[in-house]
Order: structure tokens, then C-alpha cells, then sequence
């Protein structure tokens, strides 16, 4: 033998018995009977009998207890030869169960699972990978037929409800986030000095953020856990919201507004996977489908805030000219509310059942389950129906995280426990694209890319084409002034929507006043005096400006367009910037109006879509609902008039939102356990990079044309309506 291993064969021989042992012990659980624990310390001792005699010095410390019989390293405890039991079985008999006479833990070799007994045989043979991964898929069915008997005697039920609004929380976050910076930027913008690009920046940083969070927190809700990891993004979301409040720099709110978006792009691929899990078959569709509704409950949350809290500009506080509190700020702070409430709330919330048992942990998954039974029995009013199932079916552990032991640093043994966590959720990834789900996983990409970037791209183009059309309407209006020659006035009062051409003006003045999309061109100005002037768009283009004064002004020089000063001053300029075209109120309030009917008008097509789901099938409601969102396109060409576009806005939204619940019922159900949130992630991740491409195409036309984004979408949701109808339909199936 020592020919063969040497003495540090010998060690990694140790060193792999020991470890054998520890992988059957955490499979089996930990409260289990104490046959497992028998025949794991067992194995543990038969291998260091293998080596004891051999191993004569004492480099390592492998001794005998003092009965001659049982074998420890370290702080191993020592066993009994014909009989040893561990602590947490210590004085139960064989024939003891552990939860109420009922959960009778791993099921034997019999019923196909690794036993304890031929634990180094299946060792041995599971070498082969491909026949392990044959096995396991067995398994993998065999849970699939057996969890969804168990949900069958669970009930649907006030458990089921409870989390659904739990759930619903958080994915009223993810809607609200979407409407935030939208709401904000017209008040936002002059705080901070925003131009247009800085602005079209802020827009879309939204959506990266949620494009990174969605790939990220969908793998890792794979390997650690939906319930921890929705929990670790909804924190990180909720705590860079709070800060993105107080920050006064364009750069940090960015920053915040970023990571805000990482955080909560986890929310929907995880609570759709992890609600999924505790349904029926027959009620599954459906109960998603009533799901996705508080995502529009977000949108209505957020168009209502911005409107009882944005335009009230008595809501802010200063510190001096370096920190301003603006009532927009309150807005950001209280938008932050549902991702808390979602945190508070699922904190009382189990993991879900069906991860545990596909990562081998049965006693947890079987206390949950009966945990979801007797809820919902005593809530129907039979407190006295006990739970039957006995022994669950789990799934064979391809791999385990790295065990380090104890000599290692402690922060060698993170690196190295991240870099084996993240390698399993790379080759998680990598899975969905093997040959088994590489079809299906390609034609929901192009299905999830067709239809993000046609909704995206349409929603965010109708609110733009609505402020264009307000703007040509506010043009039409514009009063031209030619030649006028004005001395000795005081103008005190609001000047808007006018163009002064060739004026003269002498020993004018004007003070205290607002000054509103005005121009004044080829003018001159002589002994005229500027004090306490707010401008918006307003501009003196090729003008002449003699012995004249700028008291607290924001006409800076840059209004000043190919414009001479002669003997002129400005004296306390104004801390300020330009401002848009339409920063007053009745165009923020008209922004808030719009996005409110469009997400209300969400509300009949997401309940037409619930009561359908699981009648008319998947596929038929995600194509049929495409195809009528691809004719509805064609009616925006005649929307000219602001009315008619916010209400081919509603109807676009109305029935657009069947497809997206259809297909996130359909995402949910094509793939299995193990890589449903990695694959979703990925998907949603995908979603949003289309929103962003689409967003961006769509807007470069507002004004130009009308007939190259409807063309777009038109094209994008026929495609995505073709190949709806090439995937698999999942209505009646098990969940994989």
C-alpha cells in the first residue's frame, strides 16, 4: 500500500473517507435516525483501519480510543464498533421517529435513492458522470410527479395568499422603479444641472442596473436560496434608494440610482420561480397571472405619489446654497417604501420546499410542507387532517461548496467559497444552453427581446410624441413682436411664449418676473435693469446690451447668444440652470396623469388574462394577445392629437399585458428547479438590454416620423407572436 499512495496517499486517503463521510451525513440531514450516522462513522473507522497499522509515527494525529475499538481525528468523537450513535440520536431506538410519529426521513435504497449502507459503492459508481446525470434526471422526475401530489394535498389556501401578497410587495418595487426617474428628472434637472445627454443617461442607467441584477441574483437564487437571495436585493435595493435621496451631486444620484436598480432587478425572476413553487398545477397559471397585477399596482403607486408630493415645492429644506432637500427628494424617499415593506414581510416567510429538496435538504422541505398543510386545513376549518406523506423524494448532489477545514485563513476560505459559488452559477448558465434546453432557451430569447423591445420602446415614445405635440401646440400660440420701441416701463409681471424681433429698449426695467419661452432677437437694450429674473428657455440672440444691469438674475451668459455688452454688469447671478421647454406644473402634473391611465388601463387585460390562463393555454394567449398588440400599432399613425395617443396608450398597454403574463407563466414552467431563476434572470436580463436598445431607437424619431418606430414594433411583436407558437406548451404539465 505504500507503494502505491505513499504517506501523502495516505493522508488524502484519510482525508477523503472522512470527507465521504461528511457529504452521507449532510444528504441525510440532521435529524435523522441513527442508522446513517452508524454507517457513516463506520465507514469513517474501517478506512483509518486501513491505515492505522501502516501508519507508525505520529505526523498524523490519528488515535485509538481507549476501549481498542473506535477511531477518531482530532475532535472526532469515537464509535462504537458494533453499535455507535451520533449526538443527535443519542438514546432513540431504531425503531424511533422524529416528527410526530410521522416523517420517516431518507427513503431506503429500495426506493431508489443512495442508502447509507452502499454509500462507497455508489461512490464509486457515480465516476461515471453520465450515468450519474442519467440518475439524477430519474430522480428529478420522480420529485416532479411526487411534490406535485404533495401540493395537491397541501390545498391552495390562505398560506398560498399570504405569500402572495408578501410577494406581490416586491414585485410592486420593481414597478415602481421604472417610474421613478421618469417622474423625477423635470424637477431633478434643476438641481442639478442636467443636459440633455445627462438626462437621457439617468433615464436608461435604470435599466442597466436591472439588466445586471436580473443575470446575478437569478443564478445565485439557484444555489443559495430564492427566499435569501430576494431578500439580500430587495436590501440592497432599499438602501441605495434612501441614499439616492439625500445625495446632491448628479454623479452620486447616478451611482445610487445604479446599484438601486441592481438590487431590485432580482425581484421578478425570483418571486415568479418562488411563488410557482408552492402552486398546483391547475391553479398555477392563474395565481401568476394575479401576481403580475402588482407590478401595475407599482406604476399607480408611484404616478400617484409623484403627484401629491412632487409639485408641492413647500416640502424641502436648505442648509446653505451646498445642500437642498426638494419636495422630488420626499418623492424618491417614500418610492422606497414597498421594498422595506417586502423585506419586514418576508422575513416570515419559508424557503421554498422545492429548492431544498433538489439540494438534497428533505427535512427542511418536509417541515415546510406541512408547515403550507396545516395552514391552510385550519384555515378551512380542519385543524384535524393530518399530514400523510411519510418520506419525499430528493434529488442526488452533483457537487458540494468547497469545505476548506480549519487550518485555513479565514479569508483563503471565502475566496475560495465565492469563486466555487460563482463557478456553479457559471455552469448553471452554461446548462440552459446544453443540448437538452438550447432550442427552448433561444427561442425565448427572441421572443423576450421582440416583445421588451416593442413595450418599452412604444411606452416610453408615446409619452415623448404627447410632449412634442404639446409643444407644436405651444409654438402655434407664439406671439411675434416687430420693431417695437419701449422706454421708461416697468415690467413686473410674467412674460411668456412671445419672439421680440428688432426691438429697442430704453431705460427700461424689469424685476420680479418670470420669463417663459421667450426670445429676443437682434435687440437693443440701453440703461435697462435686470433684477430677480427666473428664465426658461428664454434666449437674446444677436443683441446689444448698453450700460445695463443684472441684479439676481439666471440670465447667464450662455442665454446671451452672439450678443455685445457694452459697460454692462452682473452682480449676484442666480445659482440655477436652464431649464426645459414644459418644467411648469400642468406638464408635470400631465406626466403624472398619463402614466397613471396607463397603468390602470393594465387592469382589465391583466384579469381577462388570469381567468384565461389556464383554459386557452399559454402559447395561444402569449401569440394571440402579440398579434393583437401588432394590429393596435397601426391605429398610432392616426394619433394626432394628445387625447387620441394616450388613448391608443391605454389600449397598447391593456391588451399588451396578456403577452407578458403568458410568457412569464411559460418562462417559469419550461425550465426545471435547479435552473428555472437562472434562466429567468437571464431572460428578464435580456428584457431589459431590448428595452434600452428600444427606448433609444424609438425616441431618436419623436418628431421626425411617426411611421419608423410603428414599423419597429410592428415587425418586432409579429416575430415574437410567429415564434411563440414554435415552443412547447406547458398548460397540465408538473412543475420540472
Amino acid at each position: 500500500m505504500d507503494d502505491d499512495y505513499g504517506r501523502d496517499g495516505r493522508q488524502d486517503f484519510i482525508r477523503g473517507a472522512k470527507d465521504i463521510a461528511k457529504v452521507v451525513k449532510k444528504q441525510a440531514g440532521k435529524k435523522v435516525g441513527r442508522g446513517v450516522d452508524k454507517v457513516a462513522d463506520e465507514y469513517t473507522k474501517r478506512s483509518y483501519k486501513r491505515f492505522e497499522e501502516e501508519d507508525d509515527d505520529d505526523d498524523y494525529p490519528v488515535q485509538r480510543s481507549q476501549d481498542g475499538d473506535g477511531y477518531y481525528r482530532n475532535d472526532s468523537r469515537a464509535n462504537d464498533d458494533d453499535g455507535g450513535h451520533s449526538d443527535s440520536t443519542e438514546g432513540h431506538d431504531e425503531e424511533d421517529e422524529i416528527y410526530e410519529g410521522e416523517y420517516q426521513g431518507i427513503p431506503g435504497a429500495e426506493s431508489g435513492k443512495m442508502g447509507p449502507v452502499d454509500g462507497m459503492a455508489q461512490q464509486a459508481q457515480f465516476r461515471d458522470l453520465a450515468q450519474f446525470e442519467a440518475e439524477r434526471r430519474k430522480d428529478q422526475e420522480e420529485l416532479a410527479q411526487q411534490y406535485e401530489t404533495i401540493l395537491q394535498e397541501c390545498g391552495h389556501g390562505k398560506f398560498q395568499w399570504t405569500l402572495y401578497f408578501v410577494l406581490g410587495l416586491a414585485l410592486m418595487a420593481d414597478g415602481v422603479e421604472i417610474f421613478v426617474v421618469g417622474f423625477v428628472l423635470p424637477s431633478a434637472e434643476k438641481d442639478m444641472c442636467l443636459s440633455e445627454e445627462s438626462k437621457g443617461m439617468l433615464g436608461l442607467i435604470v435599466y442597466l442596473g436591472m439588466m445586471v441584477g436580473a443575470f446575478v441574483w437569478g443564478g445565485l437564487a439557484d444555489r443559495i436560496g430564492r427566499r435569501q437571495t430576494l431578500l439580500v436585493s430587495l436590501s440592497i435595493n432599499s438602501v441605495f434608494a434612501f441614499f439616492s435621496s439625500f445625495v446632491q451631486g448628479y454623479s452620486s444620484f447616478l451611482f445610487c440610482r445604479l446599484l438601486s436598480g441592481v438590487g431590485i432587478g432580482g425581484s421578478i425572476p425570483i418571486v415568479f420561480s418562488y411563488y410557482s413553487e408552492f402552486l398546483a398545477q391547475e391553479k398555477r397559471g392563474e395565481h401568476l397571472s394575479w401576481l403580475c397585477m402588482f407590478w401595475m399596482i407599482g406604476g399607480i403607486y408611484a404616478s400617484a405619489m409623484a403627484w401629491a408630493i412632487i409639485p408641492h415645492y413647500g416640502w424641502s429644506f436648505q442648509m446653505g446654497s451646498a445642500y437642498q432637500f426638494h419636495s422630488w427628494r420626499v418623492f424618491v424617499l417614500v418610492c422606497a417604501f414597498p421594498s422595506v415593506a417586502a423585506i419586514s414581510a418576508l422575513t416570515t416567510m419559508p424557503e421554498s420546499p422545492r429548492f431544498f429538496l433538489e439540494n438534497g435538504k428533505h427535512d427542511e422541505a418536509w417541515m415546510i410542507l406541512k408547515q403550507v398543510h396545516d395552514t391552510n386545513m385550519r384555515a378551512k376549518g380542519y385543524p384535524e387532517r393530518v399530514f400523510s406523506v411519510t418520506t419525499i423524494k430528493t434529488v442526488k448532489q452533483m457537487d458540494e461548496l468547497v469545505d476548506m477545514g480549519e487550518g485555513t485563513a479565514w479569508h483563503q476560505r471565502w475566496r475560495m467559497k465565492l469563486t466555487d459559488l460563482f463557478g456553479q452559477v457559471w455552469s448553471n448558465f452554461l446548462a440552459i444552453f446544453s443540448p437538452e434546453y438550447r432550442r427552448t432557451t433561444l427561442m425565448m430569447m427572441a421572443v423576450w427581446f421582440s416583445m421588451s423591445f416593442s413595450y418599452y420602446g412604444l411606452t416610453v415614445w408615446f409619452p415623448d410624441m404627447i410632449k412634442y405635440l404639446q409643444k407644436q401646440e405651444y409654438s402655434s400660440r407664439t406671439k411675434v413682436f416687430i420693431k417695437e420701441k419701449v422706454e421708461h416701463v416697468t415690467f413686473n409681471f410674467t412674460l411668456e411664449n412671445q419672439v421680440h424681433r428688432n426691438g429697442e429698449y430704453f431705460n427700461n426695467k424689469f424685476m420680479n418676473l418670470k420669463m417663459k419661452s421667450m426670445v429676443f432677437e437682434d435687440s437693443l437694450f440701453d440703461e435697462c435693469y435686470f433684477e430677480d429674473i427666473t428664465s426658461s428657455n428664454t434666449f437674446f440672440k444677436n443683441c446689444t446690451f448698453i450700460a445695463t444691469l443684472f441684479y439676481n438674475t439666471d440670465l447667464f451668459k450662455y442665454r446671451l447668444i452672439n450678443s455685445k455688452l457694452i459697460n454692462s454688469t452682473f452682480l449676484h447671478n442666480k445659482e440655477g440652470c436652464m431649464l426645459s421647454d414644459f418644467s411648469d406644473e400642468n406638464n408635470a402634473y400631465m406626466i403624472y396623469f398619463v402614466s397613471f391611465l396607463g397603468t390602470l388601463a393594465v387592469l382589465p387585460g391583466n384579469i381577462v388574462s388570469a381567468l384565461l390562463m389556464d383554459k386557452i393555454g399559454r402559447l395561444r394567449m402569449l401569440a394571440g394577445s402579440s398579434v393583437i398588440s401588432c394590429v393596435s400599432c397601426f391605429f398610432l399613425s392616426f394619433g394626432n392629437s394628445e387625447s387620441a395617443m394616450i388613448a391608443l396608450l391605454c389600449l397598447f398597454g391593456g391588451i399588451s399585458i396578456a403577452s407578458w403574463n403568458a410568457l412569464d407563466v411559460l418562462t417559469v414552467e419550461l425550465y426545471p428547479s435547479d435552473k428555472r431563476c437562472t434562466a429567468f434572470g437571464f431572460l428578464n436580463a435580456l428584457c431589459k438590454l431590448a428595452a434600452v436598445l428600444g427606448i433609444s431607437i424609438f425616441t431618436s424619431f419623436v418628431g421626425i416620423t411617426k411611421a419608423v418606430p410603428i414599423l419597429f414594433a410592428s415587425g418586432a411583436l409579429a416575430a415574437g407572436s410567429f415564434l411563440a407558437f414554435k415552443l412547447p406548451e406547458t398548460r397540465g404539465h408538473v412543475l420540472q
